[in-house]
């Protein structure tokens, strides 16, 4: 079976493409390390006890294990939930790209084929559709990752190494990552999948397109990838604490619109920014403000350049980095801290067509510039 990976680069970074691997038989796997799961901080002060802290984790699989499905293709495997009573499932984009079939195995035991409705290579999602009796559609209730806070427990059920309906648990290690994208710009640069949630959670290859649940049962976000330095004896990424999740926020402004068109169009500013600014960045730049996101590149004929957004084009004492370029501080009147919150923002709550409000620092000069968004190019 064809294993397919796509490895992020930031040292020795790989983006694990979690659905693709060539399982082995359970008896030919690397002996597991098995350790102690570790009590959870309720949110109930009367739940503060250990006894408790289980039958809830016990409570919440039994509820939510049914609306949970492992994907099989004739390239690899990975996970999934179904969305609606209509047989739509929700996947990763990379869990089915170039496959001639795609299998879903149903925890009851029951199997169908599925065909691709829709998929957005921006944030990694897929929607496929099954026919099946409504007895084995268990739709899962959609939480709200706005209200998502670093520290909450989160536990995820998958598929990892065809170990179907698998489940461990973890924290929000941080809101507000970014990954790239699948989709390129047109000189082959990645775009920008924002609002990910970073997560501690055990998360392997067959992972990705499972469910990442908050205590009550929501699901808050899908697995996409890990960020590891290890493999198993077979060269599979192996988990290191560090997992990524599409926000189920994301995916509720997406998914509809893959149902209905089969694809979705994301807001485009047509500018790139520093992630964040070093306290040498900020001297040379002489910046008045330690936050925001500075402007390095506009695209030309972009929404951005026609709403009059500068980048820098004066040498600094660092090269490579160039002065006299704006700092957004605000969108929408609402504090701007890195360019991963602005794009957080645009992409969870705006469309192609509208329009936004950057405040920028110019120098000394602080202003506001109305930007109609575009759409992102082929």
């Amino acid at each position: 079976m064809k294993t397919k990976q796509i490895f992020l680069a930031l040292t020795v970074l790989v983006l694990a493409m979690l659905a693709c691997n060539s399982a082995l038989p359970a008896q030919q796997q690397p002996a597991p390390v098995i350790a102690p799961i570790q009590p959870i901080v309720p949110a109930d002060a009367n739940a503060a006890n250990p006894a408790s802290q289980q039958e809830q984790l016990v409570t919440l699989y039994q509820n939510v294990n049914p609306g949970t499905v492992a994907i099989f293709t004739d390239l690899g495997q990975g996970s999934g939930f179904v969305y609606d009573a209509q047989g739509h499932i929700i996947t990763n984009y990379h869990v089915i790209e170039g496959a001639k079939t795609v299998e879903v195995r149903f925890t009851s035991g029951y199997m169908a084929y599925a065909t691709v409705i829709g998929t957005d290579l921006d944030s990694d999602l897929a929607i496929i559709k099954v026919d099946a009796d409504a007895k084995e559609l268990h739709p899962l209730p959609l939480g709200d990752s706005s209200q998502l806070k670093v520290g909450q427990t989160v536990i995820a059920i998958g598929n990892p190494f065809g170990l179907e309906s698998t489940m461990t648990v973890g924290i929000v290690s941080a809101l507000g990552r970014t990954l790239d994208s699948i989709h390129a710009t047109p000189d082959g640069r990645p775009f920008t999948a924002g609002d990910i949630i970073q997560t501690d959670a055990a998360i392997n290859p067959g992972n990705s397109g499972g469910p990442l649940f908050n205590v009550n049962g929501e699901v808050i976000g899908i697995n996409r990838a890990i960020r590891t330095e290890g493999a198993t004896v077979s060269g599979q990424p192996t988990n290191s604490g560090i997992g990524f999740a599409v926000s189920i926020n994301m995916i509720k402004r997406v998914a509809p619109v893959l149902i209905s068109s089969g694809k979705y169009d994301y807001p485009y500013l047509g500018i790139a920014s520093m992630d964040s600014l070093s306290l040498e960045a900020i001297n040379a730049l002489g910046l008045k403000a330690y936050t925001g996101a500075y402007v390095t590149e506009v695209v030309p004929g972009g929404p951005a350049d026609k709403a009059g957004i500068k980048a820098g084009i004066k040498p600094t004492s660092i090269t490579g980095l160039l002065g006299g370029g704006d700092l957004i501080i605000a969108l929408d009147g609402k504090e701007v801290r890195t360019f991963n919150e602005l794009l957080a923002y645009l992409i969870t709550n705006k469309g192609p067509g509208d329009t936004v409000v950057l405040t920028v620092l110019r120098g000394d000069q602080k202003s506001d510039v109305t930007v109609t968004l575009g759409k992102r190019p082929k």
